[in-house]
């Protein structure tokens, strides 16, 4: 299932270009063109779901978090460490209205607390 405007269903057709990292019949993971990060890939899944409280089905959602490792191997942060992030809705600033995983690593990270800094 597609949604005709929107920009991810458009890279996993092939009509927007994308560097893509991994790709099989159900998920794509492709770099982000903003990274936050070293390593920035996203993950969707080919079928659309607007986020991960669309009614996603429990096969699908498994299958999409399960590409997370093979994604962390292929960028070789899998024994470092990576950030798994999916962002839903407006106020999470989920800016694309296509189910998506954020897999961020390369570099250590910040908590946030100023005494690790």
């Amino acid at each position: 299932m597609r949604k005709e405007d929107c920009l991810f269903c458009k890279i996993v057709a092939g009509e927007i270009p994308s560097t893509k990292v991994y790709e099989d019949e159900r998920v794509l993971a492709f770099e982000d063109v903003n990274p936050q990060m070293p390593v920035h890939t996203l993950i969707v899944p080919k079928n659309h779901y607007d986020n991960i409280g669309d009614g996603v089905p429990d096969e699908e959602l498994g299958y999409l978090f399960n590409t997370v490792r093979k994604v962390a191997d292929i960028k070789g942060i899998a024994e470092s460490g990576y950030r798994v992030i999916v962002n839903t809705n407006d106020d999470a600033q989920q800016s694309v209205h296509h189910l998506h995983v954020h897999v961020l690593g390369g570099a250590p990270m910040n908590s946030g607390d100023p005494s690790q800094k």
